[in-house]
């Protein structure tokens, strides 16, 4: 359903170049040329400039590379749920941010899934502004994220809350501690997640509610992967600021402390994100009822 043009703008834009593209598609160079020309001449723009030997999208390119995803995304799930109908299935693509990935919620799915025969899922792992985006580009059915968001064309349902929370190991010298203090954590070498991660923008808006900044702090390390500074801050290579949800396991296997930190508000939201007119709200609810009960 999707014109073969498409497939070649986005396939240009994948390997940055009209040969490499043409040799993947099972094209000649020329018909590559042809199909961009076709679209140019057609939406009466240029889609890429050249810069030395790269090729790089215009403004009206990025918005076209935007659009052109969300039709082939938006084809490859119609064809699924028709082959779902047909074999009488549903099936999610479901987007969880890091920390989430961390919590008991791939139990709540692996427990909804054995009590509810003809659903599958697919997680899909990333950081809520992509997560958000998948949503809208027909990629992800629906996302659950930790943190505020806003866009108005998406709808979200409270699952739970959470907080940071300093978190060490039993031997540490704070681990006795009922909370700590800023300078506590000031003295710690921390491995802490990237910028630009919900857990990192929350920790940094909390430190400058107090004319602070992460420059005062010893980060030392800093990682994506939760479960690898959990298991780094567990061996005794420093201490962490993390979500408490991603560490209740460690935390009930007293593999890990968690301490509030004094003056820092740092309490967000789990929420379930979903567009508008999604149709299986009956599966949100049960999913929501699985992850209260556990």
């Amino acid at each position: 359903m999707i014109d073969a043009k498409i497939y070649t703008v986005l396939k240009v834009v994948e390997t940055g170049n009209y040969s490499r593209a043409a040799n993947e598609l099972g094209l000649s160079q020329p018909a590559v040329s042809q199909h961009i020309h076709a679209i140019e001449s057609e939406l009466n723009i240029h889609l890429f400039e050249r810069t030395g030997m790269h090729l790089k999208l215009t403004r009206e390119g990025e918005k076209v590379v935007k659009y052109a995803r969300s039709m082939v995304a938006l084809d490859i799930k119609l064809r699924k749920e028709l082959q779902d109908e047909a074999n009488g299935i549903t099936s999610l693509n479901i987007g969880i941010t890091h920390t989430v990935e961390a919590n008991r919620i791939t139990e709540v799915f692996a427990k909804y899934i054995m009590e509810n025969s003809g659903v599958t899922m697919r997680l899909i792992t990333d950081t809520q502004a992509h997560l958000l985006q998948k949503i809208k580009n027909y990629e992800a059915d629906f996302a659950i994220i930790d943190g505020a968001f806003h866009d108005p064309s998406l709808i979200s349902m409270p699952l739970d809350t959470d907080s940071l929370v300093l978190i060490v190991p039993p031997s540490h010298e704070l681990a006795q501690k009922s909370m700590v203090t800023i300078n506590d954590v000031r003295s710690q070498k921390l491995i802490l997640r990237l910028p630009n991660s919900g857990t990192r923008d929350l920790f940094m808006a909390a430190l400058e509610g107090q004319n602070m900044s992460i420059e005062e702090f010893n980060v030392i390390l800093e990682i994506d992967n939760v479960a690898t500074i959990k298991d780094l801050v567990r061996h005794g290579y420093g201490a962490s600021v993390l979500a408490r949800s991603a560490c209740q396991s460690e935390i009930r296997k007293k593999k890990l402390v968690a301490l509030p930190i004094e003056n820092l508000s740092m309490n967000r939201e789990i929420d379930i994100v979903y567009p508008n007119g999604f149709e299986h709200m009956d599966i949100l609810k049960k999913i929501s009822a699985i992850y209260h009960e556990q």
